[in-house]
């Protein structure tokens, strides 16, 4: 099992949910976590938790669907720490109004840039330190919608999904040889504030037999202590309970 004292992981979407769990489990590891979301006072949270745990992160907003943000913070993490050895792209959302009768041209672009334009602007900007170190791991948080198509998901962050999983793979096709490495995790339903966005969100004990942001934490864990020569393309993962069985 490697150890990643001393490592440093950007950690997208860490103001909550997932990233939040990841983010704490990461620094609680020993990395330096930075942290990035649209929402500062968020991301401070996160950040004071860890370091009311004895880990280190640094908190830096910033809006990933634009194009530079990611190259930017890159840059900075580059010029403070020297080095950039994971990447959890995990940034990305939904939206209530996601059948197709009530989409927009807004809306669909709105979908497209949160959950796949700015997973590809990360992980571009994040494989230039990593081919100069001859190492790196992405980590893509897509979803069981990037596997299997079902209405509840809605068909633009379904499709998105599905793209981010190829686009992880394409990553282990082309950057093998630089010692990159690429994951993209597919869960089921995770008990997370998204969840809020459905047109009927679940109850709490619907929630309560989801997986939890925690369960992911776990696994990006173990994905992140794999010794280099081992990658793990892709990880489906759902609660026992996964109401996506039932017919």
């Amino acid at each position: 099992m490697d150890s990643l004292v001393g490592k440093v992981a950007w950690v997208t979407g860490a103001g909550s949910g997932i990233g939040q769990a990841v983010a704490t489990a990461l620094a609680g590891a020993g990395c330096v976590a930075v942290l990035t979301g649209r929402r500062q006072e968020a991301l401070e949270q996160t950040a004071e938790k860890i370091a009311a745990s004895g880990g280190t992160a640094v908190a830096r907003a910033g809006d990933l669907t634009q194009p530079d943000t990611a190259g930017a913070i890159v840059g900075e993490i580059e010029e403070r720490f020297g080095r950039l050895d994971i990447l959890v792209n995990n940034a990305g959302g939904n939206i209530a109004e996601r059948a197709w009768r009530d989409l927009t041209t807004d809306s669909i672009d709105s979908l497209i840039n949160g959950n796949l334009s700015a997973a590809f602007y990360c992980a571009a900007a994040a494989m230039h330190p990593m081919r100069r170190a001859k190492q790196g791991l992405l980590i893509h948080t897509a979803s069981w919608a990037g596997k299997f198509i079902h209405p509840v998901s809605g068909p633009v962050y379904t499709a998105a999904k599905h793209a981010v999983v190829a686009m992880s793979q394409s990553i282990n096709m082309e950057e093998y040889r630089s010692g990159i490495r690429s994951t993209a995790i597919l869960p089921a339903e995770v008990a997370t504030p998204i969840l809020d966005k459905r047109p009927q969100p679940p109850s709490a004990q619907e929630r309560a037999e989801m997986l939890q942001p925690e369960d992911l934490a776990e696994l990006v864990l173990f994905l992140a202590t794999r010794p280099a020569s081992v990658c793990l393309n892709e990880i489906v993962i759902s609660a026992r309970l996964n109401k996506f069985y039932e017919r």
